[in-house]
């Protein structure tokens, strides 16, 4: 950040907008990971069930994916000054709603106001840094806030489980006060307004309806679990709502002339398989971490801190790559660092098989590193693939759609991953128990296991089935990555910078 500084003519009158910039795009990075390390920490004190600990991200993520297409749009009818001053004190009224949740519906509304918040955040500190820097360094600001918004979704764990180990997990969310109020007040001071000079048409029919289907979704696989799937009527009714809104969505698409997302991207192939590679990298990138904490924390009953400071090298690896895949020469050719990218996520997913209940630190802090390192090789790699080869004119609708593939995959993947594990947990379970005879009513939930002896027993065979379902989902998103990796044979020779 120094260097963007010290060489930028305006430097000195700009430098605590790009500040606050990188620092508003850093807490909303790091609130979606925070809670992670100290789950057993909320999970208790709100009583909150084990399917629901998922909703903890997903519903930020989700909010997230409804208000972003927004931002660009919001800017130029009210003002990108004051819609970002009203996102900083929306984010930061989300932060003090977590702290006074006593239940879990009032938690996840709490981290759905952040969510939405954070949606419009993240673009508007982009579009201000681009803004006040000249052309010449845009590149290296698009490089820093990248290696921002990492540094914020790889620490969250570390500080969330430090914080929860030695205070009271609501410190998670009052650290973020005074940042967003520096943030709040370094704008308000140095920033000045900027509006279209023509309100901007926004497509509300197409977002709304897009929306619709991704939420209707969402719900369904956030619900799934607890409602006994389709013998319910409520996710019958979210598995329609998700259809009816997809379906609205592509005939607007394919009758409208103009909406928030230009069917041109789509014929453009670089574009369209690199956002189905980001969307796996999404897949990846937070599904690891939901569920590599848990595992450390309840399963092989590592302190809170203990666990936070384990994600620390899978961060370094990740940031290390990105920032050495931005320096490559243009004339290596991209599909080499992709090919290269993906082998080391797989690679990094294949150890995470190996974990056992005997395993010590090792095996995690090594799989994490190389699956950090195949990440932090992707996401530069992809992001410059991606827009190689498309006009210029459509890299702002490009650029929203881009992101919102890695939000869809993260927060898809958290869902699925989470839902899948449950369920192979308990399957997992009765398998074990089921031939522990004379033992064989621990596989019953009628059974009884009031003797401490068969408790115990009940616990251990619980620790173990959970573990193999943890497994089998490092599994899933393994094969995931598998599947995509071909498409890399697909793309076209990038044309140069």
């Amino acid at each position: 950040m120094s260097a963007i500084l010290a060489s930028t003519p305006a430097a000195d009158g700009h430098r605590g907008i790009i500040v606050a910039a990188l620092m508003a795009t850093y807490i909303q990075a790091a609130a979606i990971s925070l809670p992670n390390a100290a789950l057993l920490y909320i999970q208790g004190s709100l009583s909150m069930s084990d399917d629901e600990v998922g909703w903890i991200f997903t519903s930020y993520l989700a909010a997230s994916i409804v208000t972003m297409p927004m931002a660009r749009w919001l800017a130029g009818r009210y003002g990108r000054k004051s819609v970002y001053q009203i996102s900083i004190a929306i984010f930061a009224l989300g932060l003090v709603l977590a702290t006074r949740a006593t239940t879990p519906l009032q938690f996840i509304a709490a981290r759905v106001v952040q969510g939405g918040a954070s949606g419009t955040i993240g673009p508007l500190s982009m579009a201000i840094l681009l803004d006040i820097l000249p052309p010449a360094r845009h590149a290296r600001a698009n490089l820093m806030a990248a290696v921002t918004l990492l540094l914020g979704l790889l620490s969250g764990p570390s500080i969330g489980g430090w914080l929860s180990e030695y205070h009271d997990w609501r410190s998670l969310f009052y650290v973020g006060l005074p940042v967003a109020g520096f943030v709040f007040l370094a704008m308000a001071l140095l920033l000045p307004e900027k509006r279209a000079g023509q309100t901007p048409s926004f497509d509300f029919f197409g977002l709304t309806t897009f929306s619709f289907g991704i939420i209707g979704l969402q719900m369904l696989l956030d619900r799934g679990e607890r409602m006994e799937w389709f013998d319910s009527a409520e996710i019958w009714a979210e598995a329609a709502a998700s259809v009816l809104g997809f379906y609205l969505f592509l005939v607007h698409v394919l009758t409208s002339k103009t909406h928030f997302l230009d069917k041109a991207l789509f014929r453009d192939r670089n574009f369209v398989l690199s956002a189905i590679m980001y969307f796996a990298f999404g897949f990846v990138l937070l599904p690891t971490i939901a569920l590599t904490s848990p595992m450390l924390d309840e399963l092989l009953n590592y302190p809170a801190d203990t666990t936070g400071y384990m994600a620390i090298p899978r961060s370094l690896a990740l940031v290390g790559a990105l920032i050495l895949t931005a320096h490559v020469p243009a004339r290596i050719d991209s599909r080499l660092l992709l090919a290269s990218g993906m082998a080391l996520v797989i690679y990094g997913n294949w150890r995470m098989l190996g974990y056992s209940p005997e395993m010590d630190w090792r095996p995690v802090i090594v799989a994490g590193m190389v699956q950090g390192a195949g990440l932090g090789i992707l996401l530069p790699t992809l992001t410059k693939t991606a827009f190689s080869t498309l006009d210029p004119t459509f890299r702002p609708e490009g650029t929203a759609f881009f992101n919102l593939s890695r939000l869809y995959g993260s927060t898809i993947g958290i869902a699925l991953v989470l839902t899948f594990f449950y369920d192979n947990t308990q399957a997992m379970h009765v398998a074990l128990a089921k031939d522990l005879a004379p033992y064989r009513a621990a596989a019953h939930v009628t059974g009884s296991i009031a003797a401490p002896g068969l408790a115990m027993l009940n616990d251990m065979i619980t620790g173990q089935a959970a573990l193999v379902g943890v497994i089998g989902q490092f599994k899933v998103m393994m094969i995931a990555m598998l599947i995509v990796s071909p498409l890399v044979l697909f793309l076209r020779t990038p044309r140069p910078s």
